[in-house]
């Protein structure tokens, strides 16, 4: 299989670095955005009108923001699926419910090759091409697909079946978030303490309160933010909920509540 005709729908704070790395590696990729080109600098002169993306699209790798946005991209406003003509691949690399991933088996034709592959890492993982994959889908295709994924990431951990890779990555980002409300509780307990914040996350990374966000918090774009719906803190809360929309029957889901609870809740840390 040739892999030609490359398009990322979403260049945003994933997105952009991760068709910038493809480019890198010499693939023939290109990008998608509904903000205007002049917003992605180096980027703008391989953002092309959606016509033109259109027709040169075989593979459509999805970074859009959330389900309303990637219905937007197969079949709503831009209709993909439908106006694509040479549309061979779908890799859906954003994060969503695995009960939306998975349907999307019954609205996709069978011509077209379905393979979720959400990232983890953040933006500044993005920039140096060292994401995460968690991949789901039929072996052979992401074995025939791996040199994109190589492009981009570092590491790639092959889940199941279609949907199993967005399973794994809604379990991921609840830990995450969990991680990140706890670090957040602790940093402000350890303000009205005394202690200060880089003795603490030195004692934290080298000890059993060991965790992504502290060990990296100083060079997470997000670490500091407090909730806004358009940035990732408030992805967060979404990817929490993707969590809870894929929780076992009957399961009790009072923590993870209280987690999202606690991420909305969050304020600015300066």
């Amino acid at each position: 299989m040739q892999l030609t005709g490359i398009g990322v729908a979403g260049c945003g704070r994933m997105g952009g670095p991760m068709l910038a790395a493809l480019r890198d590696a010499g693939f023939d990729a290109f990008g998608f955005d509904v903000r205007p080109v002049s917003d992605f600098g180096a980027l703008a002169p391989v953002m092309p009108a959606l016509d033109d993306f259109r027709k040169g699209l075989h593979i459509l790798i999805t970074v859009v923001r959330d389900i309303a946005q990637t219905d937007d991209v197969l079949f709503g406003a831009q209709n993909l699926i439908e106006t694509a003509p040479n549309l061979q691949t779908v890799i859906v690399c954003s994060t969503l419910s695995p009960k939306y991933v998975r349907a999307l088996s019954e609205r996709v034709p069978s011509h077209i090759t379905l393979l979720d592959a959400p990232m983890s890492g953040a933006a500044i993982a993005a920039e140096e091409a060292r994401l995460s994959f968690m991949l789901g889908g039929d072996t052979e295709a992401l074995r025939q697909h791996q040199p994109l994924f190589d492009a981009m990431g570092a590491h790639f951990h092959h889940m199941g079946d279609f949907g199993a890779g967005m399973q794994a990555k809604v379990l991921n980002n609840l830990l995450a978030a969990s991680n990140t409300a706890m670090t957040r509780l602790v940093l402000d307990w350890a303000d009205q303490a005394g202690i200060d914040e880089t003795a603490l996350l030195n004692l934290i990374h080298t000890s059993s309160g060991q965790n992504w966000l502290a060990s990296g918090f100083n060079t997470i774009e997000f670490a500091r933010d407090g909730w806004e719906e358009d940035n990732t803190i408030g992805i967060l809360t979404k990817d929490v909920a993707s969590a809870l929309d894929a929780a076992p029957d009957g399961a009790d889901t009072t923590l993870p509540e209280t987690v999202r609870q606690a991420i909305f809740a969050l304020k600015p840390r300066g």
